[in-house]
């Protein structure tokens, strides 16, 4: 397709949406595209990660967005926290709004590029955006009737992230669900199955059979739990890599127990020399495991129904096994029984880019006229008798 003109919006909690805008900034940049710019949302006071600036060489727009509250002890999600300071907040998100159409007019993008950021949903639910939109992430399988909510999972959570998603989607002419698997159905009304956006430093890192734990916390309150693991198993090397305002670069707590600050390339060199990965259910860091062909013991945060499945839809695909507790004996009795799926993950990944790119071709092929007026893309509801439409 010939250049179109990018710009992108991303959820910039925790580091899998952005390491996969990283991904299809490096594939449209060398395809000749051209990206404007990328609008972060992330909490109040928190700082644009080294990595991305180090990679996106366009203007960063940091804009403050609702956003998952901790408890006290910065372990569980807090609904009742996260309900009341994003009501506290809604003069703040109404900048935030007023940002990203201001940039949609200056910029005028010929597609805006949503990876799960919920402020670009509630713009287009209010005010018309005049670009075409496309969203891209993972929880947009969510929406696909062949996804099945693992067993023993609430009807009203299942409600309520749908509505979520849907939300986060508003206005975009097409959804990309990135999966941990192919599905029977790859493209359904307006949703494309597409496998995981790794970047190329991953597909291109070498990988050796190594003999330390790897442990990654979003989550610096559960730091607790590993280091009382550790006391009873003083003779395992580990090394965690956390959010935590204390540790800053490299901090040996203890023989073999070592906590990091994040850091995305020093992070991919120790689990790609790691017996195993312990980690809190990302989507991306599930996936990145499984493509090293290291075995991960998940441990979804508490109150994090998206995690909560993730952990689930993953061992059942292989990845490893999950727990409610950072138990890390669980992981070495699982040790030996592990099988590497790792070749079936390379492949499925190996068609990531064609999907992506064909995608965007056939949506930026199909522009509409600016000053011409679409007609919606109709998105139909397997759980729900009628259809849901989103306008473009």
């Amino acid at each position: 397709m010939p250049g179109k003109k990018f710009l992108f919006a991303v959820q910039g909690e925790g580091r899998g949406h952005l390491t996969q805008a990283i991904a299809v900034y490096e594939m449209l940049i060398a395809e000749g595209h051209q990206v404007v710019g990328v609008m972060i949302g992330m909490g109040k006071g928190k700082t644009i990660p080294a990595f991305v600036r180090e990679r996106i060489r366009v203007p960063i727009i940091l804009l403050e967005s609702p956003h998952f509250i901790k408890d006290k002890h910065n372990r569980a999600v807090s609904i009742p926290k996260t309900f009341l300071h994003t009501c506290k907040n809604i003069l703040t998100y109404k900048n935030s709004i007023q940002t990203i159409s201001y940039l949609v007019k200056q910029h005028q993008p010929d597609v805006l590029l949503n990876f799960y950021e919920p402020l670009v949903g509630i713009t287009a639910l209010f005010s018309s955006l005049d670009t075409v939109m496309v969203s891209v992430a993972h929880q947009y399988i969510y929406l696909h009737p062949d996804f099945l909510f693992p067993e023993g999972s609430s009807s009203r959570k299942q409600w309520m992230i749908r509505q979520y998603t849907r939300l986060t989607a508003y206005g975009s002419a097409h959804l990309l669900a990135l999966s941990f698997y192919p599905m029977q159905k790859a493209h359904y009304a307006n949703i494309t199955i597409c496998p995981p956006l790794l970047r190329k430093e991953i597909m291109e890192q070498e990988i050796f059979a190594g003999r330390h734990l790897l442990v990654y916390l979003v989550n610096a309150g559960y730091m607790s739990n590993i280091i009382r693991w550790h006391e009873q198993h003083p003779e395992y090397e580990v090394h965690c890599f956390t959010d935590s305002s204390t540790v800053k670069g490299k901090w040996q707590y203890r023989d073999n127990l070592y906590f990091h600050s994040l850091d995305d390339r020093k992070f991919m060199y120790y689990m790609a020399n790691a017996q195993a990965l312990i980690t809190t259910a990302g989507f991306e860091s599930v996936c990145e495991a499984i493509y090293m062909g290291k075995p991960v013991l998940m441990v979804p945060v508490e109150n994090h129904f998206e995690q909560w499945c993730n952990a689930r839809d993953a061992a059942s695909c292989g990845a490893g096994i999950y727990s409610d507790q950072f138990n890390i004996d669980l992981l070495r009795e699982y040790l030996p029984e592990h099988k590497d799926n790792s070749q079936c993950m390379r492949d499925w990944v190996g068609q990531a880019i064609p999907v992506l790119s064909k995608v965007l071709e056939s949506i930026t092929n199909d522009l509409t006229p600016k000053n011409q007026q679409a007609d919606p893309v109709l998105f139909l509801d397997p759980e729900i008798e009628g259809s849901f439409v989103v306008p473009r």
